[in-house]
């Protein structure tokens, strides 16, 4: 008798929640390549970065959309939502995290803020291949070939596997396939927001601060993210979550604080 092959164990999770449309688009695809089980925050958990619960139960949820049993619904954090669902929920260790359809870039500094790309950070504390995708818009967003990439992407993680301690950090124009100029390997750029309080005040005259900005290039080209999804190319950013900066340790050790 011929022995059945598994399908690949993908775990699929964001910082958008488990209700949002990119997750969805992204479930979708995802099926057409593996079984896939979605663990997700119940709500939005934007620009958390890796923040994780310690002082409170984390909680879980089923959850149906279409008419059709979805994943579960986590009252945490995105590394949380990684973590409870390898540790506690799966049935088995996943082969692929994938994080997203995040709605909106996360290019250049975002890339420390992002709860999507904490999530696929967290999977590969754990030893799990991952990957972040995020649809650059927060307007009009059209994920249908965001969800296709991620799906030919995602295939070929499983089969070739990712450096140790690598993650993928995909960032998609939100353009219709024709108009996608190719695939750019990448480097995360130094592209930020330029960030601005406004003050208002609320009716019981109590002032409050409202945070707002505008997202600045701040590279023309040189093979950042930023500036490659700008001209319509998917970026792939390779990153890693060791942040020590090398080049400054000889100079460090130079400053002679030995007692």
């Amino acid at each position: 008798m011929a022995k059945t092959v598994a399908k690949p164990l993908i775990l699929l999770t964001n910082d958008d929640g488990i209700y949002a449309q990119g997750i969805l688009a992204a479930w979708q695809e995802l099926r057409k390549i593996g079984d896939v089980e979605v663990v997700a925050p119940d709500a939005e958990r934007s620009a958390v970065g890796h923040a994780i619960t310690l002082l409170l139960p984390l909680r879980t949820k089923e959850v149906v959309r279409r008419n059709t049993r979805f994943g579960y619904a986590v009252n945490g954090m995105p590394a949380d939502c990684v973590k409870i669902a390898v540790k506690a929920i799966l049935p088995r260790r996943p082969d692929l995290v994938v994080s997203g359809i995040n709605l909106g870039s996360n290019t250049g500094t975002n890339v420390i803020y992002s709860g999507t790309v904490s999530a696929a950070t967290e999977a590969r504390i754990l030893g799990i291949p991952s990957i972040a995708v995020s649809l650059a818009t927060f307007t009009h967003p059209d994920f249908i070939y965001a969800a296709k990439f991620t799906r030919k992407l995602a295939t070929a993680v499983i089969a070739k596997g990712l450096p140790d301690k690598t993650l993928l950090n995909v960032n998609i124009p939100n353009l219709p396939e024709d108009k996608i100029k190719g695939v750019a390997i990448t480097r995360q750029g130094e592209s930020r927001v330029e960030e601005r309080f406004e003050k208002r005040t609320d009716p019981r005259n109590q002032t409050y601060y409202w945070l707002d900005g505008t997202f600045r290039l701040q590279e023309p080209k040189n093979e950042a993210d930023a500036a490659m999804v700008s001209d319509g190319y998917v970026s792939i950013t390779p990153v890693q979550y060791d942040l020590t900066a090398y080049s400054a340790i000889d100079t460090l050790k130079g400053w002679k604080l030995q007692p």
